[in-house]
């Protein structure tokens, strides 16, 4: 741990207090709530689907017959409309949040959020498992990056009292997901917080597949840690769990007002259509429902039936620890992996091979992700063909 305790406190008061101090300095911040006012305000009429009385289908189509089929501009200049507000309003409330804000994609979420967080002389401790957006919005930023090894918290504080020697007075930030997307695993999210408390770091959690699975209505991680208050950035898509298209950012209203203004891939980029963003208000107004934990928990019980039945190998030999819906096959060899995941599909399974660069070398798997939707005889079939065509 580092040894100037009085310096932390002040860093860590310092990261608190860096979005609304210069919150207040921006004129488009004023601009775009007064905007955002004006829109809600013209378009009240419009019916929520939060009632739970529209298919998403039907969600969509009303959408497009009321609003057209694209947002026709970018958000800041007149491609804001009521769904837009809808959603971001859902997404905060059902993760508790003080405010969200919606992006066309997760890719364009990190390469947005990350930039307007660090510049030059800045730093991002990152992940090295993170997915390739976040690497990207890292390398963008021009901060200096240094990648600690997977989950490993020793070599992190390294890192951190180096950032904090090294660049002394600047932001540091750290980046992780909350479940890994190649291997299901999790972060170790307490002791992270710890770690970025202590050294008065920013965290940027990624719960892309956490979302749906993961904590209260399917809220993440953090808010099954009951850490949501010690996340400074939560990032996550409404294009996996959700099952619709986009990316989104839940934070402090001052970060959310900071990313209005600063982050490039939100203010450059047309709306998201309207149809899908009505469709993803439904989407996690389900989640946010009796009915949403009730899938949710029916999922759990496909995850472990597919925990239990997987079978052992070489490669495989230990149970995965069942900690999310992601179910990782080593194959190692590329062309074995291609050859099995074809040879699934040939009997009615679709399990893609995963290969380099997205997993290392000799690393080459099928990646098998569980829904709420497969049967139980599904599941049993898969892991007996697995075993068959692996022997």
């Amino acid at each position: 741990m580092p040894a100037d305790i009085s310096a932390q406190g002040n860093a860590q008061i310092k990261c608190a207090n860096f979005f609304k101090s210069n919150c207040r300095r921006s004129a488009r911040v004023r601009w775009s709530a007064s905007c955002a006012k004006s829109v809600a305000r013209k378009d009240r009429k419009s019916r929520s689907p939060a009632d739970g009385s529209s298919t998403f289908p039907q969600t969509i189509i009303s959408a497009i017959s009321e609003f057209g089929v694209g947002a026709g501009a970018s958000r800041l200049i007149s491609g804001t409309q009521s769904p837009h507000l809808r959603l971001e309003n859902g997404v905060a409330n059902w993760k508790g949040a003080e405010a969200a804000l919606c992006f066309s994609s997760g890719y364009a979420a990190a390469l947005g959020t990350v930039p307007a967080l660090v510049t030059k002389n800045d730093v991002v401790l990152l992940d090295k498992l993170c997915h390739a957006s976040l690497i990207d919005g890292a390398k963008l930023s021009g901060a200096t990056l240094r990648v600690f090894p997977h989950n490993h918290l020793g070599k992190l504080e390294s890192h951190l009292q180096w950032a904090q020697r090294e660049h002394a007075g600047k932001r540091i930030l750290i980046i992780t997901e909350s479940v890994f997307s190649m291997d299901g695993d999790r972060a170790p999210l307490r002791e992270l917080v710890e770690l970025k408390k202590s050294f008065g770091a920013l965290l940027l959690l990624d719960e892309a597949h956490a979302v749906g699975v993961i904590g209260p209505n399917g809220r993440g991680l953090a808010a099954a840690e009951n850490l949501d208050e010690d996340v400074d950035v939560q990032m996550g898509t409404l294009s996996k769990a959700l099952g619709t298209s986009g990316g989104y950012i839940c934070g402090s209203r001052d970060l959310i007002e900071w990313l209005i203004n600063r982050a490039r891939a939100f203010i450059y980029s047309t709306a998201p259509p309207p149809g899908i963003v009505s469709a993803a208000f439904a989407a996690v107004n389900f989640l946010a429902s009796p009915e949403g934990e009730e899938r949710r928990l029916l999922l759990w019980k496909r995850i472990r039936l597919l925990q239990e039945l997987l079978p052992r190998s070489e490669l495989n030999n230990k149970a995965s620890d069942g900690s999310s819906a992601i179910f990782p096959w080593i194959v190692g060899d590329e062309q074995a992996a291609l050859d099995l995941a074809s040879a699934l599909q040939n009997e009615g399974f679709l399990v893609p091979a995963i290969r380099y660069p997205t997993v290392a070398k000799g690393s080459a798997r099928l990646r098998i992700t569980v829904s709420a939707s497969h049967e139980e005889d599904q599941i049993r079939s898969l892991c007996q063909a697995i075993e068959r065509l692996s022997a």
